[in-house]
């Protein structure tokens, strides 16, 4: 009975943890789509550049505080410091209303942006709750809260839109309250419900605590996490920008191809944490880092038209032009047909097509000789990048890093059992980080190419670096242990 009422109580501060993170992740990303319609409305003029850092902005201080709030988590316990994280961050959102400028807007979305921090927190008080062997899905299903993005990019739209009928220069303003008050709600549910509980005679100073972050596994993992959360991150607010400028699509259609990235790769985090539980987190990883690999290769090569030259028409023999017309031309009594243009009818199409022509460049009596060109060729290779194509590929990419969310925090409480907080954190520190440099990258990729998909070309040369870091690492291991191997190599 006593073991059946514990595991209940765990059920429930799971259920807690994951509802607020869940809410927390909406706030978090909600930068993407307000800023994207604050700009496409022309209610503020910023530049790419600055939307780049006021969407990298939160995700910059949830990612810097992770560290020091698991410290925290480590030492005063999961309620208090998750209670409080919800109360302070909703006064942020309540005062952004008031914004009327770059600098004001990107102050307060560095103060409501502490709500990422909720991560370390919510995995430091997860695990404590859970034995090793229920740990790798209870951290995934705690991690299925990435889906308060898909929250965001799927709501906030419609709901931007509905508020902006009557007032199209401040109904926007509704939306951060409306945000404002959930973190409220949620803050006192939590401090009402929830159990504290934490590491128990831990007596150890912060310098002490540190120490666990000398070992290279952090680090390693940390890149990893930099990749499929990170990476997620910043796709869950870049995404919408792109399918707007690349497809045409409205603010509403793009955030539903954005919810459609970032819900599945929510959700799917618990699977990945039993699939980690059951086949280990390196076999899990080799296939996430691979997959990332393929995909993004894939979806790198951008919707575009080359002009080339194609293949001409050289003279046969010397002599005089007797005729020249679109569609011939004569030496003598010799006759050179000319290829004609056609129409490209295939749009949209899968696959690249290909359209070649002939165009004359010498005229009638002209007096040529043998081999000398007659008609150049121009050839049009036009690539549409299918949109649905696009979007099942960024779906597939979602749902590899969300697999690898939970598959790199499996080990976390395995290896580092009284530093779950703190290892957390800065795992979580290093993944956060690249959500806040991933748009300002894009950004800057953008501006420099004028290709919205040179962003992929990043994810690409990332992910081939983790998948080969990681390689390096096993095989070092297979060489060093060789005995002791089966013992060992699941658990890297």
């Amino acid at each position: 009975m006593k073991n059946t009422n514990s595991l209940s109580q765990s059920h429930k501060i799971l259920f807690l943890n994951t509802l607020a993170f869940t809410v927390c992740f909406a706030c978090w990303t909600l930068n993407g789509v307000l800023v994207t319609f604050l700009v496409d409305n022309d209610i503020f003029n910023w530049s790419v550049v600055q939307v780049g850092w006021l969407l990298g902005i939160p995700i910059l201080t949830g990612s810097i505080m992770r560290l020091p709030i698991g410290i925290l988590t480590d030492k005063f316990g999961g309620k208090y410091v998750f209670s409080l994280l919800l109360l302070l961050c909703s006064i942020p959102l309540f005062l952004l209303p008031y914004a009327d400028s770059f600098i004001m807007f990107a102050l307060l979305s560095f103060l409501f942006g502490m709500v990422g921090t909720s991560f370390a927190v919510g995995i430091g008080y997860t695990s404590i709750w859970y034995p090793k062997e229920w740990q790798g899905r209870a951290l995934g299903i705690f991690g299925m809260g990435n889906a308060g993005a898909a929250i965001t990019t799927f709501l906030a739209p419609s709901l931007l839109n509905y508020f902006s009928i009557d007032d199209p220069q401040n109904g926007w303003k509704i939306l951060p309250v409306i945000y404002a008050v959930a973190l409220i709600i949620i803050g006192f549910a939590f401090l009402i419900f929830a159990k504290n509980k934490k590491i128990e005679n831990d007596t150890r100073t912060v310098s002490q605590m540190l120490q666990s972050l000398k070992c290279a596994r952090v680090w390693r993992f940390g890149a990893y996490y930099f990749l499929v959360f990170g990476c997620f991150v910043a796709y869950s607010q870049w995404l919408l920008p792109n399918f707007m400028n690349v497809y045409q699509t409205s603010l509403v259609m793009g955030g539903l191809f954005a919810t459609l990235f970032s819900l599945p790769s929510g959700v799917i985090r618990a699977f990945g944490g039993y699939l980690s539980d059951k086949f280990g987190a390196r076999k899990v990883m080799y296939w996430v880092l691979s997959s990332s690999v393929i995909l993004s290769a894939l979806l790198m090569i951008p919707k575009m038209e080359i002009t080339t030259t194609g293949p001409g028409i050289l003279a046969s023999k010397k002599g005089n032009i007797t005729a020249v017309s679109d569609k011939n031309i004569k030496i003598g009594e010799t006759d050179f047909p000319i290829a004609q243009k056609k129409a490209n009818e295939s749009e949209n199409a899968i696959f690249p097509t290909r359209t070649s022509w002939q165009q004359v460049v010498v005229t009638e009596n002209q007096l040529v000789k043998k081999k000398e060109l007659l008609a150049k060729g121009i050839t049009v290779i036009k690539f549409d990048a299918n949109m649905w194509v696009f979007l099942v590929l960024v779906i597939l990419i979602g749902i590899s890093w969300g697999i690898g969310k939970a598959a790199v925090y499996k080990h976390i409480p395995e290896y580092f059992p009284k530093d779950v907080g703190v290892v957390g954190g800065m795992v979580g520190m290093i993944g956060g980080l690249g959500g806040f440099f991933g748009p300002i990258i894009f950004s800057y990729l953008l501006t420099a190419t004028g290709i919205w998909s040179s962003s992929w070309i990043f994810i690409l040369v990332f992910s081939a670096i983790c998948l080969i870091w990681m390689h390096y690492t096993i095989t070092k291991i297979m060489n060093e242990k060789q005995p002791v191997l089966s013992k060992v190599i699941d658990r890297q």
